[in-house]
């Protein structure tokens, strides 16, 4: 099987299971969201190992705040099953319109010493493409029109989230955070973007932006 075919089958089962405990909300996305937190902990601690300890401390403000935040967006209010849904279009619109832009037309290099692979081009195809998903969805939902500015500049964040992780990994000196999604990598390869964008998000809903 190609590495695409099973990127994109572990990606859609990823979709799936976010979507339906993102649904359910209460005590099953509570007990996921706590699980992922942990593992994004655990993979921090072994990439950063030998770092010094305050880059170990770090680790677990960097798995905190996004399970915080999180938690806080889908129990906030009636309307908090769809921003959050939101935040993960946000996230996905903008790996996934990336990843196939950068592979058609990318040309000019985003952050060559960081990641070799990603694009400038890259980068405009995930902005648009969050820009145009999540703001439909937000329109759809009735969100609120800030968050159709909000998608745009939090793919941006996503992106920066994807770089620093990809800045950590060579570092590092590793291809991946750890082996637990095929095609994927570890639990940090795949919600390095969703880190930033999850905490902005709670923020904008904090200040009654949406």
């Amino acid at each position: 099987m190609n590495e695409l075919l099973v990127r994109t089958l572990t990606g859609l089962i990823l979709i799936a299971a976010a979507l339906i405990a993102a649904i359910h909300g209460g005590t099953l996305f509570a007990v996921i969201v706590a699980a992922i937190a942990t593992a994004m902990f655990y993979e921090w601690t072994r990439l950063v190992r030998g770092w010094g300890p305050v880059w170990y401390a770090s680790g677990f403000l960097y798995a905190l705040l996004p399970a915080l935040a999180l938690l806080w967006i889908r129990e906030r209010d009636a309307h908090g099953v769809d921003l959050l849904i939101w935040a993960f279009i946000v996230t996905w619109a903008t790996d996934i319109g990336a990843y196939f832009t950068g592979r058609a037309f990318g040309r000019r290099k985003l952050a060559p010493s960081i990641s070799p692979g990603k694009t400038v081009e890259g980068l405009y195809g995930g902005i648009v493409a969050a820009a145009l998903l999540a703001g439909g969805w937000a329109l759809a939902m009735g969100l609120g029109r800030p968050l159709l500015v909000l998608a745009p500049l939090f793919a941006i964040a996503a992106q920066a989230g994807d770089l620093f992780e990809s800045w950590m990994k060579r570092r590092a000196g590793v291809k991946d955070s750890g082996t637990w999604l095929p095609g994927h990598g570890g639990v940090l390869d795949r919600l390095d973007g969703l880190v930033p964008v999850a905490v902005l998000t709670a923020l904008a809903q904090l200040v009654g932006l949406t």
